[in-house]
């Protein structure tokens, strides 16, 4: 099931290296699949008869998610199918956790079973380590702290995985606008020398996403005048990890995988 971005393309392209056949669900904004895919089925967000049609016609055995859905596309898509309408009833609202156990049943009711995405992510997924050239400050290092505390109640919470921290302010919290425009709201609202922190709550599903941060997260922070940026170490991935790094390191953000604590 092929969302936004970049991560699809390498998920597919590592499964077919594992020795899986690959059906390429392509909702818009998936990208270009055709050398990492057997199969491409075109899809959209509020057709879901036809999804579980293709599944059972490709016989499927196994479904991985990867790459972004916006929670703003689902609230702007067309009437829903009847499916989609009766998962929409069962989840009983739009909250990620209610939606994503419904979509897990309805795949094990066809036998289909849910992949952990981290089996595809390769080296993405990094342990705790400056991954910049230069290392917070202290007391860069005490916002990222206040950040991280902050950061896994909201995801507990079905908020948002990003907050912006200042001198233990809290200038934005992520909710339906997603990271990079949270970011912005954030840095906007702190001034320069704003930190930025992504984590995970403690029981997320991994199966539905993996939180990930690249050169559009970095540019965002850099542009509103970020220092620092933290992300949860082995939790969360940095895509495009050589172009972010170096554009980290061309405007002297100091950019770290860490341990969340809890």
């Amino acid at each position: 099931m092929c969302g936004a971005g970049i991560l699809p393309a390498r998920m597919a392209g590592e499964a077919r290296r594992q020795g899986w056949r690959v059906v390429a669900f392509t909702f818009p904004g998936a990208g270009d699949l055709e050398a990492a895919a057997d199969t491409i089925v075109p899809t959209t967000i509020e057709a879901m008869a036809p999804v579980l049609e293709a599944l059972v016609r490709e016989k499927v055995s196994a479904v991985a998610f990867s790459g972004k859905f916006w929670m703003g596309d689902l609230l702007a898509a067309g009437p829903p199918d009847a499916v989609h309408a009766r998962m929409a009833a069962h989840a009983g609202a739009l909250l990620d956790g209610n939606m994503t156990e419904v979509i897990a049943g309805t795949l094990a009711g066809i036998g289909i079973e849910l992949l952990d995405q981290r089996a595809f992510l390769g080296d993405w997924l990094g342990a705790a380590r400056t991954w910049s050239a230069r290392a917070p400050s202290d007391e860069e290092w005490r916002d990222i702290r206040r950040g991280f505390a902050v950061a896994r109640l909201m995801a507990e919470a079905s908020v948002g995985q990003t907050v912006v921290v200042r001198r233990g302010a809290v200038s934005a919290v992520e909710a339906i606008e997603g990271t990079t425009e949270a970011i912005r709201r954030g840095t906007t609202l702190s001034g320069p020398g704003a930190v930025v922190v992504k984590a995970v709550a403690p029981g997320h599903d991994f199966r539905f996403d993996t939180p990930a941060i690249g050169t559009e997260t970095v540019e965002a922070a850099i542009s509103g005048g970020a220092s620092a940026m933290a992300i949860e170490a082995g939790r969360v991935l940095i895509l495009d990890r050589e172009a972010t790094i170096r554009r980290a390191d061309a405007a002297g953000l100091a950019l770290v995988s860490a341990d969340a604590g809890g």
